[in-house]
């Protein structure tokens, strides 16, 4: 959902913030409509009453690339931030972390695990440009990945996390809040990025994800990240979600080729 400060400018620019601010009702009724509907909306129920959020979903951004702010690069289009934060927008880095994600993003385009085929890890699974699928029951939520067969097997009884092991996708334990599924996830690997950016984590990393049905095709995912190791404090993305609805849409099979072995083999 678009920030009221964003709108004018996705409305197209100069003209439209001029048209918009000689006419503030109008400007305070766009603002508000999408949070009024979000709130008004009350999803699909399961069997057990809870939210249905089964489907096949997918993230229209390019938070892939990059997590913040961004302008174009080599690899990485041009797009809005997803970092939710009252004063820049910026991930809150300790001083001594931004000399690793400046060499990651100096290095990305050989240095990114997703290069070298491995499990993208959580968040970033979200919103890679590959669709996911959810089942749900009373007891589990199943989520699965189009990219190299990822899958999550999720909890709802709101358990306690696994001792002194690491997972490429983590340990995820859910609940339910109202209408909300939320998520923790914790014993997460130290080797997945968080984009191609090169914004990173340590195995310190717990996420805290929210998943809400804001509309009939719209789920609205958010994700609180906390690393002690890396960052200031914990700092949350936030992003719709689309429900593909096409006729016989599925998951198709994504596999994954190291491309520094493709390259080597081309040589040889």
């Amino acid at each position: 959902m678009q920030s009221c400060a964003r709108l004018p400018i996705a409305l197209g620019g100069l003209a439209e913030r001029r048209r918009l601010a000689a006419c503030p009702t109008l400007l305070a009724l766009l603002c508000t409509a999408p949070a009024i509907h979000a709130q008004s909306y009350k999803a699909p129920r399961t069997p057990d009453g809870k939210p249905d959020l089964q489907g096949i979903w997918q993230a229209r951004t390019t938070a892939y690339a990059a997590l913040e702010t961004h302008g174009a690069a080599s690899g990485i289009p041009a797009g809005m931030g997803v970092v939710v934060d009252p004063t820049d927008g910026k991930i809150p880095y300790k001083p001594e972390a931004l000399e690793r994600r400046k060499k990651n993003f100096e290095t990305r385009q050989t240095a990114d695990p997703l290069g070298k085929c491995f499990l993208p890890g959580v968040p970033r699974a979200t919103y890679l440009p590959f669709p996911f699928q959810i089942f749900q029951t009373s007891k589990f939520a199943l989520i699965a990945y189009e990219f190299v067969h990822a899958t999550r097997t999720i909890p709802l009884d709101g358990g306690k996390h696994l001792d002194q092991i690491d997972f490429w996708m983590g340990d995820s334990r859910g609940h339910w809040e109202g209408d909300t599924l939320v998520v923790d996830v914790a014993d997460l690997h130290d080797e997945t990025w968080l984009d191609l950016a090169g914004d990173y984590h340590s195995d310190a990393l717990k996420v805290v994800e929210r998943y809400t049905r804001t509309g009939p095709e719209t789920l609205q995912y958010e994700a609180t990240i906390e690393d002690p190791n890396v960052y200031t404090r914990p700092w949350k993305i936030s992003m719709p979600l689309y429900l593909h609805t096409e006729k016989n849409f599925q998951l198709y099979e994504y596999e994954c080729h190291d491309y520094l072995e493709e390259a080597a083999a081309k040589k040889n």
